[in-house]
């Protein structure tokens, strides 16, 4: 049970996974409580930080910088090279650098603020709740004495299936209970009208990161691995080892026939139109006569709505196709398995030690088992994340962080809009629209303005799984009630504690969480070098984001429209097909490239985001003194801190995953790419013709 987003549409991030995907999640009701007020007003909250058992912040250090590799040679060698050579991947990780030292300061905020939650006497709201689940989730001794006893019921139930109508009943109700398989259901914006929420279904139902794992001839060894661990969970499960090993096989190739129709993650990367396919309930049974979607509305308790988006049809009819010629047997291996492994991170601990062994070391090569504590926090994040960001804020978010962030967003507004009105490539017509666009950006700095109600979410100190499963069947409900209703444009889809940012092309906002909004990435107190370079970058390349190959198809109001000429189109398409050559050339292991087409739209924010970025910085700084430190002058030092944002290491095996999956280059190559096609860069590190870092000619790439 993963945490999961909170929308059908998932929000463009800086770092992780922005493909616009299915989910079945936890989420957030639109009829949400009053607005809070500011943390800083409130009655002071029996809630402390303790700074000084904090890790340290990694920022940019001159002493960091490698001499030895030159910067218009080796640009992520001579920032980050020293650094990432003294500093190994930890065994709990699968990658280290700058993201990850930042969300180990914000985990020790938070361990600080669930001990104190946990501890309180007659604690409500959501300190009640946040401390219901550390206290269940560090009980060892009970979840161990409860063993996989939890999941009887479901198990028991999934045993008596009789037949493909009763395998479909089952999944109607498991979904009423939060607990659905095989594809995702959830609300988001309607493509065509982004003011109203409507119901979405999409493809789901494969264990293995990507549709490839099934077929491609280098995955051999990672399918061999999760048939293994499939047979271990049935196993575990109390099925007998011999007919586990036989059903392992069984739920291999009933998934493999899903990954067959299924699409992968560059084509769900690459276009968007995908997930919207508006069709009538009447019509999507036809489609599937063996699933009812008449039904299924019914069983989640939603009025039948005119309308909903099938997205990949293809997808559901060959589910439709499994319910009747898959036999039953087939089925309950299938369900019983993802039932077991989807719960096996919250039960006893040879479950927790066989999932860490297949997703964690064998697929992804991490060393060791996160310790408890921190696990435990990734559950109270996943199911009640924005109860915790109450707390967080509340302790670990000065208003001076917000206020400088509003300036800092003004300035790049000011210097995005000046770059689209000086584009030589862009129509006068098409840029008149890519300016509505502009002036409707929301900009959300910190937290939300108004918190998610929780009321209904009951949790108690008596079983850890029993509280997952409450808040997984309580989120969802919360969900549901947006179907149908207008969009609450005051909900966040990150929260607070979150060390990343994103943009909602149905929203056209752009969204930066509190936890970043820290160094290398931002300091209220440092010089406008190291902010514009850090999080100024960050700020350019959200909005960026409403402008890349996937962003640019959605309008001011956040509908789904062409707002381009047929020539601006083709000129903007012919730019971007150069920067995919760019990151093609890249190579991030021996015969493993870059995905320049995969990456393109987070490749096309960093470029155009870091261009607005210095251009921002240069109004800012224009007339002041240098400023120069450690003799590194402002313009080097506005590189030198975008360079040391993507300073990260990855395991050999986290990084195949990442290039399978991942629409953003390896943080090396993001660390590169951009400066090189920078005058700007160029000129200051006195960068000549034929060196790496300097492109020039038909070679340099200048889009938005």
């Amino acid at each position: 049970m993963n945490a999961q987003s909170s929308s059908i549409l998932k929000p463009r991030v800086l770092m992780l996974s922005l493909a616009i995907a299915a989910s079945l999640a936890a989420c957030k009701k639109d009829d949400a409580a009053p607005a809070a007020a500011d943390p800083a007003t409130q009655a002071a909250p029996a809630l402390t930080l303790d700074e000084s058992k904090l890790p340290p912040f990694n920022q940019f250090k001159a002493t960091d910088l490698d001499a030895s590799k030159n910067a218009c040679a080796d640009f992520s060698g001579h920032v980050n090279g020293k650094w990432l050579a003294a500093n190994a991947i930890p065994g709990d990780r699968t990658s280290w650098g700058a993201f990850e030292m930042l969300g180990e300061r914000s985990l020790a905020v938070q361990q600080q603020l669930v001990e104190q939650a946990a501890a309180m006497k007659d604690a409500k709201g959501v300190e009640k709740i946040v401390g219901d689940f550390w206290a269940t989730g560090m009980d060892e001794a009970k979840i161990e004495a409860q063993g996989i006893a939890p999941l009887k019921s479901r198990l028991d139930a999934i045993d008596a299936l009789a037949d493909g109508p009763a395998v479909a009943e089952h999944l109607r109700q498991s979904f009423a209970k939060g607990e659905g398989a095989i594809f995702g259901f959830g609300p988001s914006a309607d493509f065509k009208d982004s003011a109203m929420n409507i119901a979405y279904v999409s493809q789901a139902g494969l264990g293995l990161p990507d549709k490839g794992y099934y077929f491609d001839a280098n995955k051999k060894k990672e399918r061999e691995a999760y048939e293994l661990h499939i047979s271990k969970v049935l196993e575990l499960s109390g099925i007998a080892a011999a007919d586990a090993a036989k059903q392992a096989k069984d739920v291999i190739a009933f998934e493999t026939r899903l990954a067959k129709v299924s699409k992968s993650s560059e084509e769900l990367s690459r276009d968007v139109s995908l997930y919207y396919n508006p069709v009538s309930v009447a019509d999507a049974d036809k489609k599937t006569p063996n699933f009812q979607w008449s039904k299924f509305f019914a069983a989640q308790g939603i009025a039948e709505p005119k309308m909903f988006s099938m997205a990949i049809p293809e997808f559901h009819a060959e589910f439709d196709r499994m319910l009747a010629d898959t036999p039953v047997a087939n089925w309950k291996s299938y369900m019983r398995f993802h039932t077991v492994d989807g719960a096996s991170p919250f039960l006893s601990k040879a479950f927790v030690e066989e999932n860490f062994n297949f997703y964690s070391k064998a697929l992804r090569g991490q060393k060791e088992m996160k310790p408890r504590w921190k696990r435990v926090l990734g559950t109270v994040e996943g199911q009640t994340g924005e109860a915790l960001g109450q707390m967080y804020v509340k302790v670990a978010f000065p208003a001076e962080s917000k206020a400088r962030m509003e300036e800092l967003v003004k300035n790049l507004s000011v210097a995005l809009k000046a770059r689209i009105e000086g584009l030589a490539w862009m129509s006068p017509d098409t840029k008149k629209k890519a300016l509505e666009k502009w002036a409707s950006f929301t900009p959300k700095i910190g937290y939300p303005d108004k918190w998610r109600d929780w009321n209904g979410l009951n949790t108690a100190r008596n079983s850890y799984i029993e509280n997952v499963l409450a808040a997984n069947a309580f989120n969802y409900q919360w969900n549901l009630g947006k179907i149908g209703k207008p969009v609450d444009k005051t909900e966040w889809g990150m929260s607070p504690q979150t060390v990343n940012a994103y943009y909602n092309p149905q929203q056209n906002e752009i969204v930066f969480p509190a936890a970043i909004l820290q160094p290398p990435f931002f300091d209220a107190k440092a010089d406008d070098a190291l902010n514009y370079g850090g999080i100024g970058a960050v700020i350019g390349h959200e909005m960026i984001h409403g402008y890349d190959d996937q962003g640019s198809r959605f309008g001011p109001t956040g509908n789904f429209e062409n707002w381009w000429t047929e020539t601006d189109s083709k000129g903007f398409a012919a730019l971007t097909s150069k920067l995919i050559a760019q990151f093609n050339g890249y190579e991030a292991a021996p015969g493993m490239k870059v995905n320049g087409n995969l990456t393109l739209g987070e490749n096309i924010a960093d470029l155009g985001g870091l261009a607005v970025s210095y251009d921002a910085f240069k109004r800012a700084t224009e007339g002041k003194p240098d400023g120069n430190v450690d003799g590194i002058n402002r313009e080097q030092r506005f590189f030198l801190n975008w360079g040391t944002v993507w300073r990260r290491n990855f395991t050999p095996e986290e990084l195949s995953v990442r290039l399978t999956t991942d629409p953003h280059a390896p943080a090396n190559f993001r660390a590169i790419g951009s400066p090189s096609n920078h005058p700007a860069f160029a000129a200051a590190f006195s960068c000549k013709a034929g060196d790496p870092m300097m492109r020039d000619g038909d070679k340099r790439i200048a889009i938005w």
